[in-house]
């Protein structure tokens, strides 16, 4: 009886917290073009701050390297994904390959929702790119969780 109790407690929390990674992933979709690229800026700038600490002399170009910043974010938003999803489906009883298929399906829907999404934001759009790219971070994800598993 506990062990039931204690199973369902870890669907409940490890599917709560997909919900939520979705729904932080949305809200930065959700963000217009100019408030999104204003976070990534200053992200970018921290970073040029940073490396500029460790070498005063590098010359670094702001837009190349905050495209940088935003693309990479794409692939980190989703490679977590890819780990809590991958993660949900264990714990609800999936196993062998068709886990991981199925997660990387939910990824991949997920993107491509995602990209839709943004055609309905001002100054953003869809990009079959950012898809790709999603799906690349959320198979790392997925691939991450299945080493993991095995140490």
């Amino acid at each position: 009886m506990i062990f039931r109790r204690n199973n369902k407690l870890k669907i409940l929390v490890s599917w709560t917290v997909v919900i939520l990674w979705m729904g932080f992933i949305f809200a930065l979709s959700a963000q217009p073009r100019e408030q999104s690229n204003r976070l990534s800026t200053g992200i970018t700038e921290k970073i040029i701050y940073a490396v500029e600490k460790v070498v005063p002399d590098v010359e670094t170009d702001i837009e190349r390297l905050n495209h940088v910043v935003r693309k990479n974010a794409h692939f980190f938003a989703y490679l977590v994904l890819g780990l809590l999803v991958t993660n949900g489906l264990r714990v609800s009883g999936m196993t062998g390959p068709k886990l991981y298929v199925w997660a990387l399906f939910i990824c991949i829907l997920y993107a491509v929702g995602d990209e839709i999404h943004q055609l309905f934001v001002p100054g953003r759009g869809g990009q079959l790119r950012d898809v790709v790219l999603d799906t690349a971070g959320g198979a790392v994800g997925i691939l991450v969780y299945r080493w993991l598993k095995k140490i």
